[in-house]
């Protein structure tokens, strides 16, 4: 069975770059299907969607659009348009992976219109920004971000093998043979190193009742991810296991996961069991990366380059108003554990992170504003024990049941 790949860029501006890949695919046998998004100038290309029905599919006015000349409008309106259109043909059947090359303009654009598109399918983006922070780009995305090492702007020894190469492993993307599996309901659960046991017990008893639970490492991206998930109803439950990244979020560490972080769930009606894991802490990277403002503070090092800052009883008291909002939206049922004995390995007592006083605050706070109807549970466990772990999966599977029952 022949594949389709989709290229997708600027061919006014990068023509000979497109056409070599364009060559390199049609040779190994590839179909092609070819999206400009180009506004400045023509190309030698002939285009299966012109930049100008890009343009329109985003409500723009192409004509105008290149009349101005705004490199800045032009980006935001071709961004806009490939992002609704990209996934529409992507649904019709017209290919089965992208590739894309490009600068920091043209990764914008492609970038918008990758990021719509299924978990799975294959997204190669060749570009000049590749092994800086590309998560502006990728999102929660699943694109390959393939590092073009000079700049996209002509074929020569190093481009020609850079773009053979990529355009190989977009080929080898949609060629790959998926082995089948069972379908089960998912569960996304999260977790943290100093979290890690309490999952991996509770993943356990939910495997063992026939759900596949899916573990998001909570360092920004994935609680975003997790959250998208949940949004887009791909979720039977969410073990909530970790929810630090809200201390991230509230105080300035480095593994933010965004305002929206605890919404997705509570939003779209999905039973979940939320726990204050790991929310002792702020992340950041080497020591000599905290702020200034920080000096004075309690700080554990995780590795040489991650370095831990224990929350105080303040900033654990605001985060507990916070979740009460969120939590309180809930439209599913939904159990809040507390652990008397610790948020993580080393908020246990006798550890580095031990604070009673603040954990408590939390506790407090965040009872006396939950709805009636959210169930909390207050344990004498350190997170970490395995009475614990095994009430979080519980309540998990009895909220699941409510929520078939209704």
């Amino acid at each position: 069975m022949s594949h389709t790949i989709c290229l997708l860029g600027a061919f006014d501006t990068k023509g000979p770059e497109y056409e070599f890949v364009l060559g390199y695919l049609r040779e190994e046998g590839f179909g092609t299907f070819l999206v400009d998004v180009g506004v400045l100038g023509k190309s030698s290309l002939t285009p299966d969607v012109s930049s100008s029905e890009v343009c329109r599919a985003g409500g723009g006015d192409f004509e105008a659009l290149r009349r101005n000349e705004d490199r800045g409008e032009a980006v935001a309106a071709m961004s806009r348009g490939i992002a609704r259109l990209l996934p529409e043909l992507h649904k019709k059947g017209k290919f089965d992976g992208v590739i894309a090359l490009g600068g920091t303009g043209g990764t914008s654009v492609a970038c918008a219109g990758m990021r719509e598109l299924p978990l799975g399918v294959p997204k190669v983006m060749v570009s000049t920004v590749a092994g800086t922070d590309v998560s502006a780009y990728v999102g929660v995305s699943d694109i390959l971000m393939f590092p073009s090492i000079v700049d996209v702007a002509g074929i020569n020894e190093i481009s020609r093998e850079v773009f053979a190469r990529a355009a190989a492993t977009v080929g080898a993307m949609v060629s790959a043979k998926i082995p089948e599996g069972i379908s089960k309901p998912l569960i996304g659960a999260t977790m943290f190193g100093n979290t890690t046991k309490a999952v991996g017990i509770a993943r356990e008893i939910l495997e063992k009742e026939g759900y596949e639970v899916l573990v998001f490492h909570c360092t920004g991206n994935g609680g975003r991810t997790m959250e998208a998930l949940a949004a887009a109803g791909k979720l039977a439950g969410v073990l909530d296991l970790t929810t630090t990244e809200w201390a991230d979020e509230h105080v300035g560490g480095v593994f933010r996961a965004g305002p929206d972080r605890l919404s997705a769930a509570a939003l779209n009606g999905i039973p979940a069991i939320v726990t204050p894991g790991c929310l002792d802490m702020v992340n950041f990277w080497a020591p000599e990366t905290v702020p200034e403002k920080f000096q004075g503070r309690t700080f554990y090092p995780h590795n040489p380059n991650v370095t831990l800052m224990r929350t105080t009883t303040e900033e654990c008291r605001a985060i507990a108003a916070i979740f009460a909002e969120k939590l309180n939206a809930s439209k599913a049922p939904i159990t809040v554990l507390l652990p008397a004995r610790g948020w993580s390995v080393i908020d246990s007592p006798g550890g580095p992170f031990w604070l009673p006083e603040a954990n408590t605050a939390f506790h407090e706070k965040l009872k006396a504003g939950l709805n009636s109807g959210i169930k909390v549970l207050e344990m004498d466990n350190n997170i970490n024990d395995e009475e614990f772990a095994a009430a979080c999966a519980r309540e998990l599977l009895a909220n699941i049941k409510s929520t078939k029952e209704t």
